[in-house]
């Protein structure tokens, strides 16, 4: 469950009237491109050459301004859509004085600009019939439109009105903290799964900033200064700093002349990065969480490698095996077995600097959490004291590579994807690199990260249990 803030605020209701055709085109499938893909299944679920896939994102048209921002235009006339994402390369890891500065931008964006009066930039969006989010990562912050082909002109200039005359003032940003710290007391404060997390994340990493939680530590929102907020935003908000993509119908040629005009003049600047490096984990780490739960809750984690990391497509298959739906073993053993936990479930997450392997469980009320402890990482332990079954290899496979495809179906998904892949790699991966990577996954190469990563001595481990008797802290 790694932690990702967003304004769900902002996602208009789906139901509206302005918003039914942006419901009929993007739920429709790019048929010719699926039918593709499938023809080209083994009878045992695999994709028999990844190298004749058709991949839309190949297409992708790539410029770079002279201030350095990066234009994605990935063209596709298949539905009356375009998904416009402005991703700009700065998250929690960038905080330097205080945290949550990130995400408190990811709200004061919408609080208005020189030229545009708070909350006018959703409302303009949702009057053309648009949708509009954003969400803020440990490496990025990220803010949509998906929007009728005729708006793109207004989005282009309301993204660029907001990146060079953003109102940055005490009362906004006191507004906005306000906001974010009740977010943090629904999302983290009172639930005892984002307080494991946290909990997870802050003694799994001791030096680098992954370390601390997206939204922010409470002090740290109550003490930010909108001095401090003004040179995070003067740092990071820097056009060779920001990639925008945009997928679906439209023309490049004019789309690129708006972006230019609208971008073009805003200065480049050299942006700062943390060069902090996560020293090795000597020895296994725990902590306890006191919550006043029924359910108790066991959280582990393990260093990984990051994104794009060559053992990336094996931990990815090894977590599909442990923990992927109610065939997955960590769910047969604990939840339908030996009926000690209500759920249990693990999951690879890359980050730019480093990945995570990381496991929750939550013990049932009557089960002991040291028990469901003992039977979980039994379960870590088969994978590396025993070769997975070709059954279990095959499916978890075939399941990553569906995911893949699926990310064909949506003008949003397809901007998402270049998106995200160029503000990491600084290059859009093509489909057949990454399902020949998931291809070539063997047992012998589960096993192998398994040894690897999911060390006993440096796992770190967290419970979630009640207070002792007596204690009302």
């Amino acid at each position: 469950m790694p932690e990702t803030s967003s304004r769900k605020t902002r996602d208009f209701d789906a139901d509206s009237p302005p918003l039914a055709w942006l419901r009929a085109a993007t739920g429709r499938l790019r048929v010719a491109a699926i039918v593709l893909l499938l023809a080209s299944v083994h009878p045992n679920g695999a994709f028999a050459d990844a190298s004749t896939l058709v991949d839309p994102a190949e297409q992708t048209e790539i410029t770079k301004l002279d201030n350095g921002l990066t234009l994605l235009m990935l063209e596709d006339r298949a539905t009356p859509v375009v998904s416009f994402q402005m991703w700009v390369h700065v998250g929690s890891r960038d905080e330097a004085r205080y945290t949550g500065l990130a995400h408190l931008f990811e709200h004061m964006m919408f609080k208005g600009s020189d030229n545009i009066p708070p909350e006018e930039h959703a409302k303009l969006v949702q009057a053309h019939g648009g949708r509009l989010n954003a969400f803020t990562s440990n490496d990025f912050t990220v803010y949509f439109e998906d929007i009728p082909p005729e708006a793109l002109p207004l989005v282009i200039d309301l993204e660029a009105e907001r990146v060079a005359h953003l109102d940055i003032s005490e009362e906004t940003l006191a507004s906005e903290r306000e906001v974010v710290i009740e977010e943090r007391r629904l999302r983290t404060d009172d639930s005892p799964e984002g307080r494991a997390f946290e909990a997870l994340l802050s003694t799994t990493f001791q030096a680098h900033p992954y370390r601390w939680p997206v939204i922010g530590w409470r002090s740290d929102l109550e003490a930010a200064t909108v001095e401090a907020a003004r040179e995070f935003f003067d740092a990071y908000y820097v056009p060779n700093n920001i990639t925008i993509a945009i997928a679906g119908d439209f023309d490049p040629v004019s789309t690129r002349a708006l972006v230019e005009r609208a971008f073009g003049s805003l200065a480049s600047r050299t942006v700062p990065r943390n060069p902090t490096r996560e020293p090795e984990q000597m020895g296994e780490r725990r902590a306890t969480v006191h919550f006043d739960v029924r359910a108790p809750l066991l959280a582990a984690a393990w260093h990984a490698p990051p994104t794009g990391d060559a053992d990336g497509a094996p931990l990815d298959v090894l977590s599909q095996i442990l923990s992927d739906g109610r065939s997955s073993r960590l769910y047969r053993s604990l939840v339908y077995d030996k009926q000690e936990a209500l759920f249990a479930y693990g999951a690879y997450w890359e980050l730019v600097d480093a990945g995570v392997f990381y496991a929750f469980a939550g013990v049932r009320p009557d089960a002991s959490i040291d028990a469901v402890e003992r039977d979980f990482f039994s379960e870590i332990a088969k994978l590396r004291d025993e070769p997975v079954s070709a059954a279990e290899l095959e499916k978890a496979k075939r399941q990553l590579e569906v995911s893949l495809v699926e990310g064909l179906r949506t003008n949003h998904a397809l901007a998402s994807r270049i998106g995200r892949d160029y503000s990491t790699f600084g290059r859009i991966r093509p489909l057949s690199e990454r399902m020949a990577e998931i291809q070539a996954v063997t047992a012998e190469d589960v096993q192998r990260v398994a040894r690897k990563y999911l060390v006993d001595d440096q796992r770190t481990v967290v419970h979630v249990i009640p207070p002792p008797p007596g204690d009302e802290s």
